[in-house]
C-alpha cells in the first residue's frame, strides 16, 4: 500500500509550483470547480469573429483570448501583474494580438471610442468610464465577473468567521455601467461547487488568487493549514462555492 503523502510534503508541493499565468492545469486531480452554464470562452469568440478592433482587460496568461479561432484585425489586450505579461505575449502571438502592460489603477492607454468589443474575464476591478470612453458607439462590454463571497468557505477555514460580503455584488455592476452611460443588455448568475482534495491544491490556489486570503503565506498560516488537512483526511475533500456572475453592456 503507497504511504500517505505528508503535510509537509503536500505543502511544499503547493509551494513550489508555479503560478504565472491564468492557466489551473497544475491542479488537475486535485482540485475541481464547475463552469459556468453560459460558456464564456465560447461567447466571447462568437462576438471577436464579428467584430474589427478588439479589448481584452485582465487577460492574465492571454489563456482564454487564444482561443478565439478568428481574431479581429485589431486585437489588444491588457495586464497589470508583471509576471502574467511574457506569459500572455507568448500566448497571443500566434493571433497577432499585442498586449499591454498597465498599471491597474490608471487610465486605459487608448483613444476614445477605438474598439467595438471589450471584453474581461475576472477583472481586478472594472473601471465602467475608462470601458465607456474606448468602446465605440453600438459596441459591446462583455465580462464574467467575480460574484461576492466567492469561495468563502475557504477563506473562513483560514482566515476565522468573516462579516457578510459588501463587494463585487452583481447589483453595483449594473448600477456602475449605466452611471458610466452603458446599457446593461445581459446579467446572469451562477454557484459553483469547488472542491479540493488535498491541502497542496489549497496552498497552490492561494498563492494564484491572492484575495482569498489577502497576504497569505505558509508560515504565517500553517496552523490553519495543518487544521485544514487534518479535515480532509478526516472528512474527505473540502468543498467551497465559487460565484460568478456574466454581465453585457452596450454603448
Amino acid at each position: 500500500m503507497p504511504r500517505e503523502t505528508s503535510f509537509e510534503d503536500l505543502i511544499a508541493e503547493g509551494a513550489a509550483a508555479p503560478v504565472e499565468g491564468w492557466a489551473f492545469d497544475w491542479l488537475a486531480g486535485r482540485a475541481t470547480e464547475e463552469r459556468p452554464p453560459w460558456g464564456y470562452a465560447r461567447l466571447v469568440a462568437a462576438r471577436m469573429a464579428a467584430v474589427d478592433a478588439a479589448l481584452d482587460i485582465d487577460t492574465g496568461g492571454g489563456e482564454v483570448l487564444a482561443e478565439v479561432p478568428q481574431p479581429p484585425p485589431l486585437l489588444t489586450a491588457t495586464e497589470a501583474w508583471p509576471p502574467n505579461v511574457p506569459v500572455a505575449r507568448a500566448n497571443l502571438a500566434p493571433l497577432g494580438a499585442s498586449v499591454v502592460a498597465v498599471n491597474g489603477e490608471a487610465p486605459l492607454p487608448f483613444r476614445d471610442a477605438v474598439f467595438d468589443l471589450v471584453v474581461s474575464r475576472h477583472p481586478v476591478r472594472t473601471d465602467w468610464p475608462e470601458v465607456a470612453r474606448v468602446l465605440r458607439p453600438g459596441g459591446t462590454f462583455l465580462s464574467q465577473q467575480i460574484g461576492p463571497g466567492t469561495v468563502r468557505e475557504l477563506s473562513e477555514a483560514v482566515l476565522g468567521p468573516l462579516p457578510p460580503p459588501v463587494h463585487r455584488h452583481p447589483r453595483h455592476a449594473v448600477a456602475a455601467a449605466r452611471a458610466a452611460g452603458l446599457t446593461v443588455v445581459d446579467l446572469r448568475e451562477a454557484t459553483l461547487r469547488t472542491v479540493f482534495h488535498d491541502i497542496g491544491a489549497v496552498v497552490w490556489f492561494l498563492r494564484k488568487v491572492i484575495w482569498t486570503v489577502p497576504g497569505f503565506t505558509v508560515a504565517a498560516h500553517r496552523p490553519a493549514l495543518r487544521r485544514l488537512h487534518e479535515r480532509i483526511r478526516a472528512e474527505g475533500p473540502f468543498v467551497a462555492h465559487a460565484r460568478r456572475f456574466l454581465i453585457e453592456a452596450r454603448a
